[in-house]
C-alpha cells in the first residue's frame, strides 16, 4: 500500500509540472501567438527532418521535439520545411516560424534566443572511395573544394582550419549527388549529417576525428518575450525521459558527443 501511495505521489508530481509548463498563457502567447506551433525545420539532417520520397512521413530529432512540445502545450504541429538552414535562418523576420531545432553559433545568436544544449555532434570530414586523403590532417590541401551545408553552422569553423579552401554550399539532399559527381574534394559538416551522406555512397569515409562540436538547441527569435527558463525546463525533462536518445536513434544519427 505504501508502494503505491508513493508511485501515485510521483506520478502526480510529474503530472503537475507539465501541468505548470502547459498552462502558462504567457508560454504559449510567446511560444504560438497563431494557436498552432509552427516548427521550422530543414531538410535532409538526420538531426532536423528527413521526408521520405515515397510516402511523406518524417523523422529526425528536431521534428519530434516539436511535435512532444505542441503536444505538452495541446496545440496543434505544424512543421514548416525549409530547403537549407540559410533559407530557414534568412526568414527569421517574417513570422512564418515560432521555434527552431537548429546548432548554435555566434551569429545566429544575434538574432535569436537558445534554450540549453540537447543534442551535441562532432563536426569532420566525409571523402569519396577514390580520395587520396586518409585522414583530418591531409585535408588542408591547396585549392580543396569542400562542399558544406547551404548557411551551415560548419562553415565559419571550417574556412578558420583550412587555409586555402574553397567552399561550395548546398541543400543537404543534393550532398551525395555533389560528391559523386566530383564537384568537392571533401564535405564537411556535423557527423550527424555525414554519415547519412556515407551511407547513400559506397566506399566513402567518415574521417576519426573532429575539429569542434556542432550543439544544438531551441532558437526562439530574439525579439519574443519569453521565460527561457521553462523552455529549459522541457529540453530537460525531454532528455531525462530518453526522447532525445529515441528520436536520435529513430532517425540515425551517428557522431554523438556524450553530454
Amino acid at each position: 500500500m505504501n508502494k503505491l501511495l508513493i508511485t501515485m505521489n510521483l506520478l502526480c508530481v510529474s503530472v503537475s509540472t507539465n501541468a505548470q509548463l502547459l498552462s502558462s498563457q504567457d508560454l504559449l502567447d510567446s511560444l504560438a501567438p497563431t494557436g498552432k506551433l509552427r516548427a521550422s525545420l530543414y531538410l535532409g539532417g538526420p538531426t532536423n527532418v528527413i521526408v521520405h520520397p515515397t510516402t511523406g512521413e518524417m523523422k529526425g530529432v528536431g521534428y519530434e521535439i516539436g511535435k512532444e512540445l505542441a503536444r505538452r502545450l495541446g496545440i496543434p504541429y505544424e512543421p514548416v520545411i525549409y530547403k537549407t538552414p540559410k533559407l530557414l535562418v534568412d526568414d527569421i523576420e517574417s513570422g512564418n516560424w515560432d521555434v527552431a531545432f537548429i546548432a548554435r553559433s555566434s551569429s545566429r545568436e544575434e538574432i535569436m534566443k537558445f534554450s540549453e544544449t540537447y543534442l551535441s555532434l562532432e563536426q569532420g570530414f566525409l571523402v569519396p572511395a577514390d580520395s587520396p586523403i586518409k585522414s583530418m590532417n591531409e585535408v588542408d590541401r591547396p585549392g580543396i573544394r569542400v562542399g558544406v551545408p547551404s548557411g551551415g553552422s560548419v562553415i565559419s569553423r571550417v574556412a578558420g582550419i583550412l587555409s586555402d579552401e574553397k567552399l561550395v554550399e548546398i541543400g543537404m539532399p543534393q550532398a551525395a549527388d555533389l560528391i559523386s559527381s566530383g564537384a568537392v574534394d571533401v564535405f564537411s559538416a556535423n557527423k550527424g549529417n555525414l554519415f547519412q551522406i556515407s551511407d547513400q555512397l559506397p566506399g566513402s569515409r567518415v574521417l576519426d576525428g573532429y575539429f569542434t562540436v556542432d550543439e544544438f538547441a531551441l532558437g526562439i527569435p530574439i525579439g519574443r518575450k519569453i521565460k527561457m527558463s521553462l523552455v529549459n525546463e522541457f529540453i530537460e525533462e525531454i532528455k531525462e525521459q530518453g526522447l532525445i536518445e529515441g528520436a536520435s536513434k529513430r532517425a540515425g544519427v551517428r557522431g554523438v558527443v556524450d553530454q
